[in-house]
Parts: structure tokens; sequence; C-alpha cells
């Protein structure tokens, strides 16, 4: 993609100016903003950039931003789609409503919900903790008390807070307090937010009926809390499963044979039970 010299400085000031830049980028971000304004070639600033950049890129380890800002440059534009978020609110009050989960990386969370009938949008972001404005450097490094969640709105004249809730089950480890799948930390933890009463009795019964269930040996740990502001996930996260493709279907695959297994178990589990009752 052609860059304009214009739009790349404006990029450039902004990524400066963002906190959620880390040093390194910042620095790399001011020397070819330097250059620019001295009147350096913009096409090989450009070039030199993208190529000091480039190791990071490759091992996705820039922020989210830059990341965003990377792919520009490289003329990804799949992967820079700016998500809309005029279309993720509730316009109708009588059929809409919204419902917030923690399963673990956003990224595997968005794709089952969003596909599903009814489901008007769905929102990565960060919720539960005691910070305004969390980055993703920050939530990964624990220090917001937040965790990675998905923020849906469906229309419930198709489909209702119960599906959404028993989808999740099948979505997440229910047993593992300390993360979800390959994803370990606090910030990974499962929990189900609820906005009202209403969505809290059919959680807590939902959660029974698994626990009576039989399907797992050790206790279901997934928290039901209430929601607490849901702050939005930068653009490089939203709707990760279509803009990195490859990438998601790596995370889900292995998050998918984990679930398998454990199925697999549960269903051992309590045919051995019935089996054990019989006289």
């Amino acid at each position: 993609m052609r860059q304009n010299k214009e739009e790349t400085l404006n990029h450039l000031y902004n990524l400066i100016l963002n906190p959620a830049t880390r040093d390194w980028e910042r620095s790399l971000l001011s020397s070819t903003k330097n250059a620019l304004e001295s009147g350096s070639n913009f096409d090989e600033q450009l070039s030199k950039l993208e190529a000091e950049l480039r190791p990071l890129a490759l091992r996705n380890n820039l922020t989210p931003n830059m990341s965003d800002f990377y792919n520009q440059m490289t003329g990804n534009t799949t992967a820079t789609a700016q998500f809309d978020f005029t279309n993720h609110s509730i316009n109708d009050l009588n059929h809409q409503d919204s419902a917030v989960f923690a399963g673990g990386c956003f990224w595997c969370m968005v794709e089952p919900f969003e596909t599903r009938k009814g489901i008007v949008s769905v929102l990565s972001g960060y919720t539960g903790g005691h910070m305004d404005h969390p980055t993703y450097d920050q939530v990964i490094g624990q220090y917001t008390g937040h965790v990675e969640a998905v923020e849906i709105i469906f229309d419930t004249r198709i489909i209702q807070y119960e599906d959404l809730v028993e989808l999740y089950w099948q979505l997440t480890d229910p047993i593992d307090a300390f993360g979800q799948f390959q994803d370990r930390g606090s910030q990974y933890r499962p929990v189900i937010f609820v906005n009202n009463e209403h969505q809290r009795q059919i959680a807590e019964k939902s959660k029974q009926q698994l626990e009576q269930s039989g399907k797992y040996k050790r206790p279901i740990v997934t928290s039901i809390e209430p929601t607490s502001k849901f702050w939005p996930a930068e653009n490089y996260h939203q709707e990760f499963y279509k803009k990195n493709r490859t990438r998601y279907k790596r995370i889900e695959r292995a998050r998918q044979q984990h679930l398998a297994f454990q199925r697999l178990q549960g269903k051992i589990r309590t045919k051995l039970s019935r089996f054990t009752k019989e006289p």
C-alpha cells in the first residue's frame, strides 16, 4: 500500500503520544518522525522502520496499535480492518440485551458467538478490574485486575440468554481457576458477568446443573459476578479470527482438542457412575 506522508506523520505522532506504546517502539517512531521532518527520503525511512519492526512483528511482539500500523505499512489491509463500534450498541430495548463472558483469550471467544443466529455484535475487551482505560500490556501483566472478555449484544426474539450460557460452557474449561487452556494467569480466569438478577438466576442454575452432571471430577470454579465497566480492546484484537485466520485456527485447534478430551473423560465418568450405582 502506498503511504501518504502527511497521514504517516499523523500516525507517528499519535503512536508516540499513545501511553500504550512501549519505549523501544517510541524510540524507533521518534527517529523516523525526526528524519522525515528533516527532509529525509520518505520511502527510505519507511522501509528502514519496517525492517526494524519486522522481527518483532513476525513474532507477534508489537503492541496492538503498533501491529495495526505495521500491517498498514506492509499493505495487510485485512489485518487492519477497523471494527465498527457504531454497530455495537443496544438499539432496541424491547428486543435486545447484552451478555458478558470471560473464558481465556478473547480471540477464541468471538467466532462461536458471532456466527450464531440472533447475535447483533461481539466486542472483545477488558472488565472486572480497578483501572480505567486499561491497555493490553497492562492487562496481561496482571496490573489492573481485569480479565479478557467478550460483550455480546443479542436479539432476544431469536436467541435467549440461556442459550448463550449453554454455549459458554461448551467453549471453556470450568474447572481451571488459573487460566484457560494454554492461557495462564488471572486475566484469563473464567467468569460469567451478569447484568441483573434474572441473568444471575439463569447462570447459577446452569452452573448447578453442570456441577450435578458428574462430568467433572473437580469442582466447577467458574465464578458468577456482577458486570462492571467494559473497556473495548484495541482494534487489533477485534474479530481476530477474521484478520489472522491461520494463527487463530492454530490456537483454536489446541483449544478444541483439550475440550474434546475433557468431554470424553466426562462421558466415561458418567457411564461408570451409572454402572456402579446399579444393584
